[in-house]
């Protein structure tokens, strides 16, 4: 949905792209922060921001869908209540609402329905585990993700303990899927209303048709207190199931746990899901589902996970990216070697009632796969480094030595990068610090407040580091004159020593180490100066109303929706002169920037329906581009890596294609949950990572999964989709978790027994 005049160009550091949706309260965008992930940007109306009850519902909103998490809803990932227009930014989930399913291709049925069944039962036990009641399910809060449904919108939810802002006189909710006693006294509601709620959505999911339905609310309304459902249609193994869950008194209906077996049953799995290849499981997700005789547990931590089953055979010679061919999809799978299409959905279930169940200290916190890889795989560690773990706000040896933890509900998400056997860290009300990247010890921690102001009031990215200097963006608010200070500060890396700073405009651009220079904005045009002394060395004017990002060797500018241009350009940057050349070729609005092969920048394109299609490899010396289609269009999180560009999931699928083909070499599934970018290594290995700190490596060339770890870190629920950053020290890999942890391993010892 284009974006219409008055939209906003960027919320929250986040840049807006598209608008996804609009409805009486407020306004959902796509948005895309710097490092290429895509979020749902909500912003409420004008008219609303003043309203002091609306405002605090909203912001009830956002505490609601931060205590949940699981992998059939959509993770917080930002939010400003407090803002002009309070805005909320969760996990961007690309797929169709069941409202817009159903409307263009009719009722659910079969595998699809059972997939949405029993994905939602998961997605409702993980909200009720929280404490919290929806109160809202409705075919509009359902998104149809490719893996699995999720559960969105929590506008009207309350935690179990919270009823102070449910009004009498205020019908809050949809009538035709809402429950009686939503109806009758909203303060009593529990989870028996959206065990009501998501048996007239399976309805409406089976037939087309709601329970209750009728052409005045009001009359819906009075229909859900007193008719029978209006159950024609609905398969007949549901109809006891779904009658028995619409009964008028909640105390009659059946609990998730006792439902989710019924629907198992009633919905048989009738077929593969679209040949995903997974790695053998020892229990069926769905006889560990039936055979769990316990009720709905109580949120535990992450401190264990199961071991994953050996991977599919992976052949002894790494294939020819440029001709492998794709597998042949008529070719017969052993059904232990393929994961039943409940798998994605349910077997999230199983995996999440069996992941707590093995101690994780123990001397060996890896999973083993498969045997241990040739010790010709992994690169040694450097000398004299040793695993260890430690956090942002450790006792730092010199300068600032202790700061206190912001309150940011757990989630802190800090930029760091590694240079020269250290790792320099810094983010929102996270001091700038230096840690010894081979013994995770804190060399100095700065203070760069002016006197008197809390750390809270700092905000940092790190722009780079080159010849000895550490270079910041910062923002620093609740200055002497009330007014919030962006700038680039330079320190020595030495000892933190300031050696200089600028203040910056970041509209059109953001700053960025070029070379041996860094790019400082300042509104329409970029100097590139000397991170020694901060001289200037040229100047270049970005193209009118663009804003820029700026690359090895060339610049990328994606139109406000303000200039008269093309939505896209690119333009090769000369790094002694600032010279400017603008490319003929340039990729389209919605598409993806994966990395570069060869020199040449690779783009991924997504269709209007949020999948990639095909890929753009651009050579900026003859300024022209090659155009591949996808053999299957793919989804998730992209990178290139090892010349192979991945695909990951947030189910934790990874799909490996080639660039300049376009067909699939290989895909794997891994147990992680909502993994971030494949990082490669440089002997032929990918990792991925996610915001608990677990681990996994791949094979670049083959797929094979090579080892999974168990979770180090307890996030917070609003983390668990989070991003995850990784780096490389020579042998060592090194995670940076959202919530302010840092630990480095060494790959050749995972997965050993």
């Amino acid at each position: 949905m284009a974006l219409h005049e008055g939209d906003p160009e960027e919320l929250g550091g986040y840049r807006i792209v598209d608008r996804l949706g609009a409805g009486g309260m407020g306004v959902v965008y796509r948005g895309r922060a710097r490092s290429g992930r895509e979020v749902a940007v909500k912003v409420v109306h004008g008219q609303y921001a003043t309203d002091a009850v609306f405002r605090a519902r909203f912001r009830q909103e956002i505490a609601a869908a931060r205590k949940v998490s699981g992998a059939f809803t959509a993770a917080v990932v930002d939010a400003d209540p407090d803002a002009d227009r309070p805005w909320m930014a969760t996990q961007y989930v690309p797929g169709r609402s069941l409202s817009a399913r159903v409307r263009d291709d009719g009722p659910l049925t079969g595998s699809e329905l059972r997939r949405l069944a029993l994905g939602l039962i998961e997605a409702l036990r993980d909200i009720h585990r929280a404490g919290v009641v929806h109160r809202d399910l409705k075919p509009a809060n359902v998104l149809m993700a490719d893996d699995g449904p999720r559960v969105i919108d929590f506008g009207i939810s309350r935690a179990a303990e919270n009823q102070q802002l449910t009004e009498t006189g205020h019908m809050m909710g949809t009538p035709p899927f809402m429950s009686p006693e939503q109806l009758t006294d909203a303060r009593t509601v529990g989870p028996a209303s959206d065990v009501f709620s998501l048996a007239a959505l399976l309805t409406f999911a089976a037939t087309g048709r709601g329970p209750f339905d009728a052409d005045s609310p009001y009359i819906a309304a009075y229909q859900v207190l007193t008719d029978d459902p209006v159950l024609d249609g609905v398969p007949k193994a549901l109809l006891d199931p779904l009658s028995r869950c619409l009964a008028k008194e909640p105390a009659a209906r059946p609990t998730l746990h006792a439902l989710a077996p019924e629907l198992a049953a009633a919905l048989p799995d009738d077929g593969p899901d679209d040949a995903l290849t997974v790695p053998h499981r020892p229990l069926d997700p769905v006889q560990t589902m039936l055979r769990d005789p316990a009720p709905d547990p109580e949120p535990l931590p992450a401190t264990a996970w199961t071991k994953p089953a050996p991977d599919a055979a992976a052949p002894d010679a790494a294939p020819d990216i440029a001709q492998t061919p794709d597998p042949d999809p008529h070719t017969p799978r052993p059904r232990s070697r393929r994961l039943p299409l409940l798998a994605g959905v349910a077997g999230a279930l199983a995996i999440t009632l069996t992941v707590f169940l093995t101690p994780l200290f123990q001397k060996d916190d890896t999973t083993k796969p498969k045997p241990s890889p040739s010790p010709t795989r992994w690169e040694a560690p450097p000398a004299g480094w040793r695993p260890w773990q430690t956090t942002v706000f450790a006792t730092a040896a010199a300068g600032v030595r202790q700061t206190s933890k912001p309150n940011t509900h757990g989630v802190m998400i800090q930029s760091c990068v590694l240079d020269s056997g250290s790792v320099y860290c810094a983010g929102d009300g996270i001091l700038p610090v230096r840690i010894d990247a081979a013994t995770g010890r804190t060399l100095w921690r700065i203070a760069p407040l002016p006197s008197g102001l809390p750390a809270d009031r700092y905000g940092a990215q790190v722009v780079g580091v080159h010849d000895g200097v550490l270079l910041l963006s910062e923002t620093i608010s609740g200055t002497a004159d009330a007014l919030d200070v962006d700038r680039v500060t330079a320190y020595a890396t030495a000892d933190g020593e300031r050696l200089w700073s600028r203040t910056v405009q970041e509209r059109y651009a953001h700053p960025t180490l070029f070379g041996d220079l860094v790019l400082l904005p300042d509104g329409g045009t970029v100097t590139a100066r000397t991170p020694k002394d901060g001289k200037a060395r040229w100047s270049t004017t970005l193209p009118a109303d663009y804003g820029c990002d700026f690359h090895d060797g060339f610049a990328e500018c994606r139109n406000y929706r303000t200039a008269s241009g093309p939505d896209r350009l690119l333009l090769t940057v000369d790094p002694t002169d600032g010279t400017t050349r603008r490319l003929r070729s340039a990729p389209p609005y919605d598409s993806a920037y994966a990395g570069l092969l060869d020199g040449s920048p690779v783009y991924v394109v997504l269709r209007q329906d949020s999948v990639y299609t095909k890929t753009l490899v651009i050579d900026l010396k003859t300024d022209t581009v090659r155009t591949t289609a996808l053999a299957q269009t793919q989804d998730g999180i992209v990178a290139l890596a090892h010349g192979v560009l991945t695909f990951v999931t947030s189910s934790g699928q990874v799909t490996g294609v080639a660039p300049l083909t376009g067909k699939r070499l290989w895909q794997t599934a891994t147990t992680l949950e909502r993994p971030g970018e494949a990082v490669p290594d440089r002997r032929g290995s990918l990792f991925l990572t996610t915001a608990s700190g677990r681990v996994a490596a791949l094979d670049s060339r083959t797929g094979t999964l090579l080892w999974e770890t168990h979770p180090r870190v307890t996030v917070a629920s609003m983390a668990t989709g989070m991003p995850t950053r990784s780096m490389l020290y020579q042998g060592a890999f090194l995670v940076l978790a959202p919530e302010g942890t840092l630990f480095s391993i060494d790959p050749g010892d995972q997965g050993k027994s």
